[in-house]
């Protein structure tokens, strides 16, 4: 079996482009803060994990990103096309993140490594219906293709589409993600 590569997809905390639906209580400036946090705190995390990790980015040249969080990461562009496009992209086997989820520790990334080294897939569930990680052995763009992303059912929809492949799913603990100012609760080292 190949290594397995832990991806993060990030975008360039852009005031006004990142974590758009922070801005109504935030404003652009402290929504760009909040996920400037958050990413640092991914990226931290993953070091830590000692997993290869690799920085998927959007909003700016990989340089940018190596800039602000370390030269030495393996950052790449997530390409063209929807959010499908670009998930399907990543090479299996692979465990898949976002860059938002203040929860995550190295004993959650390793939990998902060592699960993903015995079985066909993983995923944390995120207290919003989605998930934060996702972890797969071969290719998965049945997955992805044609969900109906950012909604209270991807989760629940996600499970369902590797039951019918007859894959089996390993399931994490349950995390939060950060996309309103009421996630953000119980997690007031994250606030601008």
């Amino acid at each position: 079996m190949s290594r397995i590569t832990l991806s993060i997809f990030a975008r360039w905390p852009e005031p006004g482009k990142a974590k758009t639906r922070l801005i109504p209580g935030f404003g652009e400036e402290g929504a760009a803060l909040i996920y400037t946090k958050l990413l640092a705190h991914t990226v931290e995390v993953a070091r830590a994990s000692g997993i290869p990790f690799e920085l998927r980015v959007t909003g700016a040249q990989p340089d940018v990103f190596k800039s602000g969080l370390g030269e030495d990461l393996n950052v790449v562009e997530q390409g063209d096309g929807d959010l499908t496009d670009k998930l399907s992209r990543v090479t299996p086997p692979a465990l898949v993140i976002g860059s938002d989820c203040p929860g995550l520790t190295p004993a959650v990334l390793w939990a998902a490594h060592d699960t993903l080294a015995t079985e066909d897939m993983v995923i944390g569930p995120a207290s919003d219906g989605g998930y934060y990680l996702l972890g797969y052995n071969a290719d998965a763009r049945f997955a992805f293709e044609d969900m109906e992303w950012s909604t209270d059912t991807v989760f629940e929809e996600t499970l369902r589409r590797f039951i019918a492949q007859g894959i089996r799913p390993a399931v994490l603990p349950e995390l939060s993600d950060i996309d309103t100012a009421a996630d953000l609760e119980d997690w007031p080292e994250f606030l601008p």
